[in-house]
């Protein structure tokens, strides 16, 4: 499911590129979706998750059914009425907002007029994906995965639909993108919300801010801010960076972050996802080695995707722009740019996918303060990094600086994942099982072939730009095969199968 809302938003993402480019209309959209996006995950899929998911599964080890109800009508009700109040806030305050975040950027710029307007139209988008996101982790918490994974794809189709009807009713077409993230969070509300129901869950909206759920939530919430949403975060920072760059930097971080966003989605927040409630119940059950056992797991799991799809992304970054966004207005000195930035940002895919399992981690024994310290570390060297790769790129004239923002962030995100790794060693929290440095070389080798596989196509193909669609396609797909083959073959060859997975 996680996999068929990749796909659709690479297809949004194709439609976006060709019909728009990145020039300033696309930028501002950008920033104006980026701002309540990365509320989303403190209000819906990050902190709040992390928080409530605990909470629930330690009242369902009780098995008081009552009581479980009066918490799911309280804190749906105690949700509701904090994002309302932070969607009117962010409407009523988007001209300063998109000042703040355009810190750089000229007084007078069209980019910041276009930000502020478009923010107005996405920040309802934040109050409809909160309640989407309850009722996600309700089900994730009955063990139920596959709706919640699968509603990102209406949220695509939305401004897919958006963008191939509205467009044409603007005098800046790239409005349809803002009202699409509109429609795409109703939407996702009128479909999750009515399907609790099948789960015998109706939340009924109590609001008391003083009901001992809800306050233990929130309690937990706070510290998680900073450390779920610290990718999000350096985003932000990036933001603020990249409005002192042309106005086409936004845009060319945007696709990037996409690209690299990919097997982070896909499998990174997946693991996570599955790992949170296995972890909550085994430290409800007191059970040490089954919370070792499944943190290990999922780390081996982790290094088994992540190391390959980097390497991967950074071999095939260029063919992999020009196939999917260089068409029409989407040129080939923008292919060149986002390319660039991919191969900064792969750096950091296995931290990033690291962290999504290092941090449910904490969360599940509650402790949502350590992760708060770890992530507010992680903003500070982002800044610093920053800093010093933008300033530098740009007193050496070099048209690449927003490379810096992206070569920044990577490394921030591997200062994040050693940091919380250490942490929980220093606790006695985790122990490597047997088995990893095998398992670390045989994904080293088994990369390097991998690599020899994929570059001589790469180098045959020549530019991939002069070739029709279907031509990149296909060889894209003959390129990603052979990859994904050779990289198979070698484990396999080692012995490893499917079914070995679940025992790892």
């Amino acid at each position: 499911m996680t996999f068929l809302s990749r796909i659709a938003g690479f297809v949004r993402d194709m439609l976006q590129a060709s019909l728009f480019g990145t020039g300033a209309a696309v930028s501002a959209f950008v920033v104006a979706y980026r701002i309540p996006n990365y509320l989303r995950r403190i209000f819906a899929e990050g902190s709040f998750s992390s928080a409530f998911v605990p909470v629930l599964s330690e009242l369902r080890e009780k098995g008081d059914e009552a009581a479980i109800q009066d918490f799911l009508d309280h804190i749906a009700g105690a949700l509701l009425a904090a994002v309302l109040l932070v969607t009117a806030l962010g409407i009523a305050l988007s001209p300063w907002l998109a000042r703040l975040f355009l810190l750089m950027a000229e007084q007078d710029s069209e980019l910041v007029t276009l930000t502020a307007s478009m923010m107005r139209i996405t920040f309802p988008y934040l109050a409809f994906i909160s309640m989407v996101a309850l009722a996600g982790s309700v089900m994730n918490s009955l063990r139920h995965f596959g709706l919640p994974a699968f509603i990102p794809v209406l949220h695509n189709l939305a401004i897919i639909l958006a963008m191939l009807v509205l467009a044409r009713y603007f005098e800046v077409p790239a409005y349809a993108l803002a009202w699409g993230v509109f429609l795409a969070g109703l939407l996702q509300f009128c479909v999750m919300w009515p399907a609790l129901a099948r789960f015998g869950v109706r939340p009924k909206l109590k609001l008391d801010v003083r009901h001992p759920g809800v306050r233990r939530v929130f309690g937990l919430m706070l510290p998680t801010i900073f450390s779920s949403s610290v990718a999000q975060l350096n985003l932000l920072v990036g933001t603020v960076f990249a409005s002192a760059l042309v106005a086409n930097a936004q845009s060319w971080l945007y696709y990037s972050d996409r690209l690299t966003e990919f097997p982070l989605g896909l499998f990174g927040v997946a693991i996570g996802t599955v790992i949170l409630p296995h972890l909550s119940r085994q430290h409800a059950a007191e059970n040490r080695e089954g919370y070792n056992h499944a943190l290990d797991w999922g780390m081996k799991m982790v290094c088994l995707v992540g190391i390959p799809a980097a390497v991967g992304l950074v071999a095939l970054a260029e063919p992999l722009c020009a196939t999917l966004f260089q068409y029409h207005k989407f040129t080939a000195a923008d292919t060149r740019m986002v390319a660039a930035a991919v191969s900064a940002m792969s750096v950091g895919i296995p931290a990033f996918m690291l962290s999504k399992v290092l941090l449910p981690a904490f969360y599940a024994r509650q402790d949502t303060r350590t992760p708060m310290k770890v992530a507010v570390w992680t903003v500070l060297v982002n800044v610093v990094l920053i800093s010093v790769f933008v300033t530098v790129l740009r007193l050496s004239g070099s048209a690449y600086g927003h490379i810096g923002i992206a070569f920044a962030t990577a490394l921030a995100g591997i200062f994040n994942a050693v940091v919380l790794l250490l942490l929980l060693r220093r606790e006695g929290l985790y122990r490597g099982e047997a088995g990893w440095s095998a398992w670390l070389w045989r994904i080293a080798l088994a990369c390097a072939v991998m690599v020899a596989v994929v570059l001589p196509i790469r180098l045959w193909v020549g530019d991939w730009g002069a070739l029709v669609w279907w031509q990149r396609l296909a060889w894209l797909m003959a390129a990603v095969a052979a990859g994904g083959a050779a990289y198979g073959a070698v484990h396999a060859a080692f012995g490893l199968r499917l079914r070995h997975l679940r025992e790892v």
